[in-house]
């Protein structure tokens, strides 16, 4: 794995001191392109830090939805970690927002990318978003950028377009304020070793415009041997006000990954988990491995046509250049010997996204209404191959080796515990080398209509085409194969509000993903399999603040969906899998006292596969039939404060056909944080406080994920 030379760690930490100081002048804070049309009755409580934020801080907008509409008038089920809520608990990846959401959990991706199955749906790489601009290469995401998190579950075909199966992540970015000049830092360390240092620098310019530069560099390590790795993160932005009612913003980020990819232990025979393998590494200390080099431009345009219509334009072009290389665990024969495989995989990928809409309100008679108008153009061009592993003594990319007397792999040569080379591999044999070109074109419809004071019904349609072509550049492959997938999604949504601070409501949604897979490898075979995933999804709910501060949520669901697992036999292919999956989750969130703030979630999770096979009536793997999280965070005094929060998972299945058993897990953790002044604050989160032995998920039956031992992480906040 290539690391940085320490002057080129310093040089880009202090990228993030060489911004000028510039004058403050009193302006108002511009609109965002991506954000919310309207932001109001947003719920802040709390004592207020050294930064301005509030100790806790909890969003009614949802960003992704794009007309502003409050969270209660939403009829979906949905949660948001703000950035200040994400801080407190010490969560420092996508995965660990997950842990702490009822009706979603993590898979491992394989080691090199963050993975969730949103509702028992585990086809959803390609599901996650940046200000509602997908974001669709596999890779583990920063958060450093990040304000806010939102995770919108069931179908959301109307809103994102293709995929959005069972759910959405998006991430809402940190922009430019105008008006504001402020210098902040953030600064960690684990018992790990792992360390991390962040800055957030904003200056205004003049009374119309402000630059942001945000900077991060983490040094990764943790409990599992041979792990190590790096992130580079750099993101400036700005903001232009063109005039009172125009905003221009433009941002880029830079993003430099390397990482070791640790894909567990297998399981065995018996259908348990091999932790006698727990402390064991089946990897290889120089070919496991996982780099990306990110460039992303982003700009939108917003404007105020009469204070009832307004528009936006988003422009959006990345490259990714990721590289992916790793042996690991296949087969266990339940005493000492254990099959090896490898492969290494490669993308290069550009992708243009051009996006616009128009939010307008306006009045029919006594009837009002709310319409959104969009269209969104996405161009991606992808070229990927993928060299299987080739051992020297069979000519397999698999081979079985007694791992009795200790185990160890360098640049695939395998010894065992006395240094003998047992074999040795070569990442040699081409399994695929394809160039892709997609075209998505889309148009979208949707219409907030408040019938009456009390009720409001929710009309939209999405049609997207699809077309995607691709080059197969085997030898003897099968040339330039295309396919174009168009189709239409509807939307329909219900609202009843019997009081102010109550809704009830139900909704309709449906949503596809093309079959050409989520990183468009292939086109999957023959005409029927070329078919695009589909799920409906009814849902039925309700949203209740409590009291001004504290809101209550309630959601039961069935999602319908036709689509494609991972083949049990062979994980490199898919199969068709039909599935029902029924559901029901509540939340809590808010503050129980001005001192007190509290969050928990719960989820009951029950899927049935339908196949022509042996897995008909089986369960789905990884979906845990209860998931259930709190955290709670008290203000002892003005300068002191502790948290405390937990994570229960119930068991589930790492395969579909329900032969290995990923066990049920609780895993207790803590905080405190004291505020020297309003400059400075330190913290201290306390991960897995009891220490305990737990298995959290799995990419397939012999790919576990052992989970960490407790882990105390301190950081310093600070600003200048």
């Amino acid at each position: 794995m290539k690391k940085h030379t320490h002057v080129f760690r310093t040089a880009t930490l202090t990228v993030a001191f060489a911004s000028p100081v510039l004058y403050a002048q009193n302006a108002d804070q511009g609109f965002d392109p991506t954000t919310p049309i309207e932001v109001e009755n947003t719920v802040v409580t709390g004592t207020r830090n050294f930064d301005g934020w509030q100790d806790v801080e909890t969003s009614n907008q949802v960003t992704a939805y794009r007309t502003g509409t409050e969270l209660k008038d939403v009829p979906q089920s949905l949660a948001i970690f703000t950035e200040e809520q994400i801080q407190r608990q010490g969560l420092d990846s996508i995965g660990d927002v997950v842990d702490y959401t009822p009706g979603v959990n993590t898979s491992q991706g394989e080691g090199h990318r963050d993975a969730v199955v949103f509702r028992g749906t585990n086809r959803s790489t390609a599901d996650f978003f940046v200000d509602g601009i997908r974001d669709d290469v596999q890779y583990f995401r920063g958060l450093y950028n990040v304000e806010q998190v939102e995770i919108l579950k069931g179908p959301n075909s109307l809103t994102f377009g293709r995929g959005g199966i069972g759910g959405v992540l998006n991430r809402v970015s940190k922009k430019a304020i105008v008006g504001e000049n402020f210098n902040q830092f953030r600064s960690s360390l684990d018992t790990f070793g792992a360390n991390s240092t962040q800055f957030d620098i904003n200056q205004s310019l003049g009374e119309k415009a402000a630059f942001r530069l945000n900077v991060h560099y983490d040094d990764l390590d943790n409990h599992r041997d041979l792990f190590e790795g790096e992130r580079i993160g750099i993101t400036p932005t700005f903001t232009y006000k063109l005039g009172e009612d125009t905003d221009l913003r433009f941002s880029y980020e830079y993003a430099d990954h390397q990482r070791f990819i640790d894909r567990g232990i297998p399981s065995n025979p018996d259908g348990s988990v091999a932790e006698q393998f727990g402390g064991t590494t089946f990897g290889d200390s120089e070919l496991n491995f996982t780099e990306l080099e990110a460039h992303i431009f982003r700009i939108g345009l917003e404007h105020d046509f009469d204070g009832n219509w307004k528009g936006r334009v988003n422009a959006f072009y990345g490259t990714y250049d990721k590289t992916y290389s790793n042996y690991f665990a296949s087969d266990f024969d339940g005493v000492d010997r254990v099959e090896l495989d490898g492969y290494i995989d490669r993308t290069d990928r550009q992708r243009f996204t051009l996006s616009g809409d128009l939010v307008g309100e306006f009045s029919t008679g006594s009837v009002e209404h709310k319409l959104l108008v969009g269209a969104e153009y996405i161009r991606t061009s992808s070229d990927q191959n993928r060299f299987n592993n080739v051992f020297a003594s069979n000519g397999d990319d698999q081979q079985f080796f007694d791992v009795s007397n200790g185990f160890s792999l360098s640049n695939g040569v395998v010894r065992d515990g006395s240094g003998a080379i047992l074999d040795s591999g070569t990442f040699t044999d081409l399994n695929d080398d394809t160039e892709t070109t997609i075209d998505v074109y889309s148009v979208f419809l949707q219409d907030e209509i408040a019938l009456t004071s009390w009720a409001d019904l929710v009309l939209g349609v999405r049609f997207d085409s699809f077309d995607i072509e691709v080059v197969d550049n085997e030898p003897g492959g099968e040339g330039t194969i295309s396919r174009r997938d168009e189709e239409v999604t509807p939307r329909l949504g219900l609202v009843l509000k019997p009081l102010d601070n109550l809704s009830l409501y139900g909704t309709y949604s449906e949503s596809f993903l093309p079959r050409s897979g989520e990183q468009f490898t292939d086109l999957g075979g023959g005409d029927d399999a070329l078919d695009p995933d589909t799920a409906e999804n009814l849902e039925v709910g309700l949203k209740w603040n409590i009291n001004e501060d504290f809101l209550f949520t309630l959601a039961a669901f069935q999602i319908e969906q036709s689509s494609t697992e991972t083949d049990d036999d062979d994980f490199g292919a898919l199969i068709a899998l039909d599935s029902e999956i029924r559901g029901l989750e509540a939340e809590f969130k808010g503050q129980i006292t001005d001192e007190w703030f509290f969050t928990a979630g719960y989820s009951y999770l029950d899927g049935q596969q339908a196949t022509d096979d042996a897995n008909n009536g089986l369960r789905l793997r990884e979906l845990p039939t209860n998931k259930f999280s709190f955290w709670s965070n008290y203000q002892v005094n003005e300068n002191f404060s502790v948290g405390l929060g937990g994570i229960y998972q119930d068991e589930s299945f790492a395969d579909n056909a329900n032969t290995v058993t990923i066990p049920d897990y609780f895993r207790l953790d803590a905080a405190a944080r004291y505020d020297f002044s309003d400059d400075l604050s330190i913290q201290v989160n306390v991960e897995n406080l009891l220490d305990t032995d737990f298995f959290p998920n799995a990419h397939t039956s012999d790919n576990i994920t052992v989970g960490a031992p407790i882990n105390v992480k301190f950081t310093v906040t600070g600003r200048f």
